[in-house]
């Protein structure tokens, strides 16, 4: 039980990864706030309560302001303090610069990165205010290499990765740990659109010869969320497989 009786919100909790995450930091006694724009993330809290877990469902568009400040505070309301913030939620395009418009770059951006500092930023005010407090965002493997085409989802990660460390440096003396885990390719939604083709080659780039499982992440997360990792802030943890080892 290595969150007991903590309260964890998790951004794009209703599926994949996040879901994963939902799912195990319950099992583990945390009181679970799902939290994504998708409303099948209120299915995943009610199967959470079934099972005898405190969970709540937020719908939650990250890109929005208003929306974040709300999830933060009916968390608050509802749970009277606000121990852990996995700010997940994310969107993935493959489109080279000279194809990419505008208007998908600032989708991309608006939801990977801008959506991560309002999820912090908010979490932040919160934890202050406590003295207390853990952050783990998702970045990706991409966000600290280059990749074909992945133009507006590199940045984003990037900008997530360094954000990461700023904060960690910013913070760790008010009782905050920020960190990330750095995913590689995970079998989930995100990619099992790509042909089979490409999804060989996926697997083919990591050392380990397989693609990445969702529990897998969450269990990094856990880890980082977690007293395990007391000592930890300002890392970007890579869960890819070996993929940036090469």
């Amino acid at each position: 039980m290595k969150l007991l009786n903590r309260v964890a919100v998790v951004t794009g909790g209703a599926n994949g990864i996040g879901r994963c995450a939902c799912q195990l930091f319950a099992e583990e006694g945390a009181k679970v706030v799902v939290a994504d724009i998708n409303e099948s993330g209120k299915q995943v809290a009610d199967e959470l309560i079934t099972h005898g877990f405190e969970a709540m469902y937020i719908n939650v568009d990250v890109t929005e302001e208003r929306n974040v400040q709300n999830l933060i505070r009916t968390t608050v309301d509802t749970f009277g303090k606000l121990d852990i913030m996995v700010a997940n939620a994310g969107i993935a395009e493959t489109i080279p610069i000279h194809q990419l418009s505008l208007e998908n770059w600032n989708k991309t951006i608006n939801v990977n990165l801008t959506g991560v500092f309002l999820t912090n930023k908010y979490a932040i005010e919160q934890m202050l205010d406590q003295g207390y407090g853990v952050i783990v965002n998702t970045a990706s493997m991409l966000g600290h290499i280059g990749r074909n085409e992945v133009t507006s989802y590199t940045a984003s990660k990037g900008g997530v990765a360094n954000l990461t460390r700023t904060l960690a440096v910013t913070y760790s003396k008010k009782g905050i740990r920020v960190n990330a885990v750095c995913p590689g390719y995970i079998d989930t939604d995100l990619i099992r659109n790509k042909s089979a083709e490409m999804m060989e080659e996926l697997i083919r780039l990591h050392p380990i010869g397989r693609l990445g499982k969702p529990e897998e992440v969450a269990k990094a997360m856990l880890f980082l969320a977690s007293d395990d990792s007391s000592f930890i802030c300002g890392t970007n943890l890579m869960v890819d497989g070996g993929f940036t080892a090469q």
